[in-house]
């Protein structure tokens, strides 16, 4: 690829980094990020009217019809500017596209706008406490009443910015007598609905971001599913696909920024012994080489995509190797500090904040072994793992996991 931007990439460049500029006031810097204040929506709005904030969606969808290399460099420029991460992240990156795909005109109208102007909060249920990375083992319950409404009972949890969202996409099961796979089915559900409550669960980085959520007897209408009855899991697929590009795909930073990593390497390393510095020069440069890998790997992709391709494994293959070598970054980073390393960090100390947010970004999005199942399965062809739930009802299959005898349809495929 060229590393240059095109003249039409170098017009834009300028007039992201020039409104930027012109509202540096109005988005404030990286201490100003935060979820729940009224300015992080506000900051999002004035993105979006700068045409910021939507770039690659279609006009129709409230978007701005642009490419995929013009978002990349609305990043770029929002990062070389400090400016804070937008509100919105899950409902731009997966929920928001999820919509796009699947959902109804009315549903189009009713929320995607909102959704990029930050004036609805979204997140996406998915995970469960009982299926693990095995999302198709979900057991949340959507049955339709006498009136065609949908009544769901179940929980989910590490369900991002839950306990501040408007709206989220709901993963549920409708058909438990069918294959795991075919008997789900997605909802958008409103996150202030009667029976919906999200607690927060504190994390060792001192947030508390992520939630479980319980569902009891809430009342979905029909309307609000996203697809077919019973097609949820391509429709998830959609959802999946979205955040992993959004997370590994496009030549972002995953959670820090290993520029910034170079130049506290820089201002610290004068303080340890000398036989030290060796050692550290050696660990960081190979750290950032592989930072600057995953990035212009991601870089190739928003390439091809521009051109009209097909995304590649490379979303993938930059979320596996861009988590690892941000942990790699993050302690360097934090050991530089010495004894002040051993703070909290809750005690303010960005670097043992990101430190300690960084292993939570090795599950989200996919977790490290199920990306390596995508990578060896699907790009180098080696066959799959054994499945025990293979060819049998999704109730079948909970009798399997629980140490029951083999269901009636495992063994009658064994026999056959």
């Amino acid at each position: 690829m060229d590393f240059e931007d095109t003249p039409d990439e170098a017009a834009w460049r300028e007039k992201v980094r020039s409104f930027i500029t012109e509202h540096r006031d109005e988005l404030g810097d990286r201490s100003d990020r935060g979820h729940d204040d009224v300015r992080s929506r506000q900051r999002e709005a004035v993105l979006y009217d700068g045409g910021l904030v939507g770039v690659t969606w279609p006009t129709e969808a409230g978007g701005h019809g642009g490419t995929p290399m013009q978002q990349a460099i609305v990043d770029q420029e929002l990062a070389r500017a400090g400016a804070p991460g937008l509100v919105n992240f899950i409902g731009i990156g997966m929920c928001g596209p999820t919509v796009i795909a699947h959902g109804t005109q009315d549903q189009k109208d009713r929320y995607l706008k909102r959704l990029l102007r930050a004036d609805d909060i979204w997140c996406q249920l998915f995970s469960e406490p009982a299926s693990g990375s095995d999302l198709a083992a979900l057991r949340t319950r959507a049955v339709r009443n006498a009136d065609g409404d949908w009544v769901v009972n179940g929980q989910k949890v590490w369900t991002t910015v839950a306990h501040l969202a408007d709206y989220g996409i709901l993963l549920t099961r409708t058909d438990p007598d069918v294959a795991k796979h075919k008997g789900l089915t997605m909802f958008v559900v409103d996150m202030k609905a009667p029976g919906v409550t999200a607690r927060p669960l504190r994390q060792m980085s001192g947030g508390a971001e992520f939630n479980e959520v319980f569902f009891d007897d809430v009342v979905i209408p029909d309307s609000e599913r996203l697809g077919d009855v019973g097609a949820g899991w391509s429709v998830a697929i959609t959802t999946l696909m979205a955040e992993r590009f959004s997370l590994g795909g496009g030549g972002g930073e995953l959670g820090i920024s290993p520029d910034a990593v170079a130049a506290h390497v820089a201002e610290h390393l004068s303080s340890l012994p000398e036989a030290r510095q060796g050692v550290v020069r050696q660990r960081f440069g190979r750290a950032f080489a592989e930072a600057l890998a995953t990035r212009y790997t991601g870089y190739r992709q928003l390439s091809a995509i521009s051109r009209g391709d097909m995304p590649g494994p490379e979303a993938s293959a930059g979320k596996l190797s861009g988590t690892a070598t941000a942990r790699e970054l993050a302690d360097i980073a934090v050991e530089l500090l010495g004894g002040d390393g051993a703070f909290a960090a809750e005690g303010g100390g960005q670097w043992q904040a990101i430190q300690a947010s960084l292993p939570g970004l090795a599950i989200a999005g996919g977790t490290n072994e199920v990306l390596r199942n995508v990578i060896g399965e699907r790009v180098l062809g080696l066959p799959p793992e054994p499945r025990a739930d293979k060819n049998v009802t999704f109730r079948e299959s909970i009798a399997v996991a629980a140490g029951g005898s083999e269901a009636p349809a495992q063994k009658e495929a064994q026999r056959a």
